[in-house]
């Protein structure tokens, strides 16, 4: 529905990009023919942008506010002071941008749905009055699980690992459904998910959770199912990170990894899911910015190399779809370039989208000068415009209007559907790992709980945390429960704490986040365990906590700490769901990582 508050002249460009697309429904271009017709339209297009405005198309930057043209004061300053002008419509005309990027908490771009709406709107009425009026590909990071943008209103569903765990190609190709559908009722109709990479280190500081596993197989079959639920949703999905960041001990965002894996190995364990997500028609991949001497001997980062983006994801895997930068603020790609060379080098290197310029002036501006002098030239800019236009028409953004509608919001976004297949695919995610003399499920005379341990606030709400939102589920349930937040390094006086609330309790819940060989967390268990009191552990993120703690009488996984994995780890401790996951990636031994504690596939039942 279009926003009646549209002027008359944004309603005709409106009308003018709608009549460049006849592909069919969404933008689908169904035959050879069809798919001539729609790049022919979308070249009529382009023809009519000047070298500044097809510039503007491969940038998608970050900006401050809720609202395109009247943020708050705060958002106003920090959006000249960053960006050099107040909103993101001055943004959008200044630069002639193609695309942005949401973010909750330190952008201040998400609070509730219909605001998201508002803002998408006032979003595309800047893209529409541009001199070439192009609608705006608005992008997110939505993985769900421990990364999530939109909390508050929208359903929130479990993360790759946790996916993997449950094993099922339909719950995550549901999974991906559910979350392009309500993305695009606010018009975000582009996912930077899902993870491809194949987590086959246990101290990955940066992947972990977000991959489907430690299998390249199943990893490939679950980026399909989540590319198709995404895609067939209207949203174009995006396979990260390639060629690879599954083997990493450092994080990009801080350093530049190296992957040392051989050719060979490349090809067994990291190439895989791309090539899965290729053959299931993905329509974006990102990059890494990482080394992989094994393909680019020259070490150039990923993101840079064209041996990488060229030689291996184009030539090699067929890719012809856009590739997208991470993030250009990340130091992994800032190592050995200026801010005004990386977005120039990213475009040699055979990228299209150019993600977070840490500084837009700077990296548009270095486009620019790169163009002016013949290093890159126009029809490279075309290339890669062509791409970009051709995923925002086969997103439907112009074979329909771009506008969306609040009605649709309330009736699509956290819709009551939705937040019942989520907390099903949840509990069929959870694992259970430890249950020795049947400790589990609880029994009926076990009702006074005690929760306590590490209590990770909710990835896009700070108010509400881990242990208090685990009481409430297990109140709800009809226990009655104390609950007790020691953090991920509890000192020995909260240690104390925790050890004299547990007296007079029946059970005692106790959650972990990371723990490592010397962790406070390892002290808290063992302290529980010494009161008799039976404990029931519960690793809220990380499945490698267990290989720290000994012996624990029960000890399960949920893998994320939002309210659907929560409650549906403690309605399998209660018994009123069977714990179906099962682990999706080794857990060698913490004395002795030659061996192995828990194989993949390892996971209990109550009927085990």
């Amino acid at each position: 529905m279009q926003d009646r508050s549209l002027s008359r002249r944004t309603v005709l460009t409106s009308a003018t990009v709608v009549a460049a697309s006849a592909t069919g429904v969404a933008g689908l271009a169904a035959t050879p023919a069809a798919a001539h017709e729609r790049d022919r339209r979308l070249k009529r297009i382009i023809s009519r942008m000047s070298v500044e405005a097809k510039i503007g198309q491969l940038f998608v930057p970050y900006f401050y506010g809720t609202s395109a043209t009247s943020p708050s004061q705060f958002d106003q300053e920090r959006n000249l002071r960053e960006l050099g002008v107040r909103t993101v419509a001055e943004l959008i005309a200044k630069y002639h941008i193609g695309g942005v990027i949401y973010f909750s908490g330190w952008a201040n771009n998400i609070q509730d749905p219909r605001q998201v709406a508002d803002l998408t709107n006032g979003v595309q009425r800047a893209s529409l009055a541009l001199p070439t009026p192009v609608p705006s590909l608005i992008s997110i990071d939505q993985e769900h699980g421990a990364n999530v943008r939109i909390g508050s209103g929208a359903t929130q569903l479990p993360g790759a690992m946790a996916l993997g765990a449950g094993g099922s190609l339909s719950d995550a190709r549901t999974a991906g459904r559910i979350s392009g559908t309500e993305l695009a009722a606010l018009g975000i109709r582009q996912n930077f998910a899902p993870v491809a990479d194949v987590n086959v280190n246990p101290a990955n500081p940066i992947i972990n959770v977000r991959s489907f596993g430690a299998d390249p197989r199943e990893v490939g079959r679950m980026v399909a199912a989540q590319v198709t639920g995404y895609q067939r949703a209207g949203v174009v999905a995006c396979a990260k990170h390639f060629p690879g960041h599954g083997d990493t001990a450092e994080d990009s965002h801080t350093g530049l990894p190296v992957i040392t894996h051989t050719r060979e190995e490349w090809d067994r364990i990291d190439a895989p899911p791309f090539r899965a997500a290729i053959a299931a028609g993905v329509d974006s991949i990102m990059t890494a910015h990482l080394q992989v001497p094994a393909l680019d001997p020259s070490n150039e980062p990923a993101t840079l190399s064209p041996a990488i983006l060229q030689g291996v994801l184009r030539g090699e895997l067929g890719f012809d779809g856009v590739i997208v930068t991470d993030a250009l603020n990340m130091r992994g790609v800032r190592t050995k370039y200026g801010d005004d060379r990386v977005p120039v080098l990213a475009l040699k290197a055979g990228a299209d989208q150019l993600l977070f310029p840490p500084d837009i002036d700077v990296a548009y501006n270095g486009v620019l000068a790169a163009v002016r002098s013949g290093e890159i030239t126009e029809d490279r800019l075309d290339e890669s415009v062509l791409r970009i236009l051709r995923i925002k028409d086969k997103a439907g953004l112009f074979s329909g209007s771009p506008y969306v509608s609040p009605k649709e919001v309330d009736r699509v976004v956290g819709a009551r559907r939705h937040r019942l297949a989520a907390a099903r695919i949840a509990e069929r995610t959870t694992t259970l790992l430890v249950n020795e003399d049947e400790a589990l499920p609880l029994r009926r005379g076990q009702r006074k709980l005690l929760v306590v341990g590490a209590s990770p606030a909710f990835p896009t709400d700070s108010t509400r945390t881990t242990v208090p939102e685990l009481a409430e589920a297990f109140d709800e349930l009809g226990y009655s429960t104390t609950h007790l937040a020691t953090g991920r390094a509890p000192d020995a006086a909260k240690i104390d704490e925790a050890v004299a609330a547990a007296r007079g309790r029946d059970a005692v819940v106790v959650t972990t986040d990371n723990v490592d060989a010397t962790s406070a967390q390892r002290t808290l268990v063992s302290r529980l365990l010494a009161t008799g009191v039976p404990v029931v552990h519960l690793a809220v993120r990380n499945p490698y906590d267990i290989a720290h703690l000994g012996d624990v009488p029960a000890s399960l996984v949920s893998y994320c700490w939002t309210e659907v994995e929560l409650r549906a780890a403690a309605r399998v401790i209660a018994g009123r769901a069977e714990p179906r996951g099962r682990l999706p990636v080794p857990i060698q031994r913490a004395d002795d990582p030659a061996q192995v504690l828990f194989p993949s596939g390892h996971g209990l039942s109550y009927d085990d």
